[in-house]
């Protein structure tokens, strides 16, 4: 039997059990806030650095100040691998406004709620890394947030909840919302990738799209390798006539689309360069995993 999970809450390590926030906490009642889905590998965080300056970047523009310096944050994580005995693992830290009156005011003088939680890792069904998954394409499912020129992990997740739900009626893994303009944008849960030609091709980041750890880490592989590469826009029917897709997360790494609604990606089979990619990136997980 597992012993219970020890969880980070706004200052004090307490068991999973007894974790408790107010229920007038404004990510309980308004989804106000941002959290991050963090991979440890053999105890170590891949690109810590770079989750929490994008955590600082996106707290600055909601006007959320963060509790504990990035720094303490990095201790936190550890602590909280090394307190539940972890090595392989998803972590998340969340972020909320914190407690206040209702109403939508924000008050800058409640302090922010902080949780850091971390779960054994479970990967998802190897046969999708073999064979490919599904992806569904959502027409105008793509949100942004007022005001935000960037794209953020807010806790308001209920579109993405939404268009999954959608996509996943269809028999698909994953949901792939378009805007109102029909540009391709993230997916509920990952970024997406095309290679087209010989060039590997996403989505720019933007109000819709989200600057993805695992895309950014992709993105430095790529030039590595000597691809070529565009952050441009792409179109419903550039992933249909992609040649390879993939999507991308901290958890899923780079996981091949064989199929997008009910058009057969390429032959049908995970295509060579996205396994290129893969295992790279599975050798820089292993070598150089900070």
């Amino acid at each position: 039997m597992n012993a219970p999970s020890i969880v980070y809450l706004n200052g004090r390590f307490v068991p999973l059990a007894e974790a408790r926030i107010s229920i007038l906490d404004r990510g309980f009642c308004y989804g106000d806030g941002l959290f991050e889905t963090l991979r440890a590998y053999g105890g170590k965080v891949f690109k810590l650095g770079w989750h929490l300056d994008r955590l600082e970047e996106s707290a600055k523009s909601i006007y959320l100040e963060l509790p504990e310096s990035k720094e303490s944050l990095t201790t936190v994580i550890h602590e909280t691998l090394n307190k539940n005995d972890l090595t392989d693992a998803i972590i998340r830290l969340t972020v909320t406004r914190g407690e206040s009156f209702p109403g939508l005011t924000i008050d800058e003088s409640s302090n922010s709620t902080l949780v850091v939680y971390a779960r054994p890792f479970k990967p998802v069904p190897e046969v999708w890394y073999r064979e490919g998954i599904k992806i569904a394409l959502l027409p105008q499912a793509a949100q942004k947030i007022a005001g935000v020129e960037r794209q953020i992990k807010s806790l308001n997740y209920l579109s993405p909840i939404m268009s999954l739900k959608q996509a996943q009626d269809r028999g698909a893994v994953e949901a792939v919302m378009l805007d109102e303009s029909g540009r391709v944008c993230d997916g509920a849960t990952s970024n997406i990738f095309i290679i087209q030609q010989g060039i590997l091709r996403t989505p720019a980041v933007n109000e819709y799209v989200l600057a993805g750890i695992t895309r950014k880490a992709v993105l430095h592989l790529s030039h590595k390798l000597g691809m070529v590469c565009e952050e441009k826009d792409l179109s419903r029917e550039d992933i249909y006539q992609a040649g390879e897709v993939f999507i991308t997360n901290s958890g899923l790494e780079i996981l091949p689309v064989t199929q997008v609604d009910d058009v057969t990606v390429g032959d049908g089979r995970p295509g060579p360069q996205t396994r290129k990619l893969h295992e790279n990136y599975l050798k820089w997980v292993d070598e150089d995993p900070s």
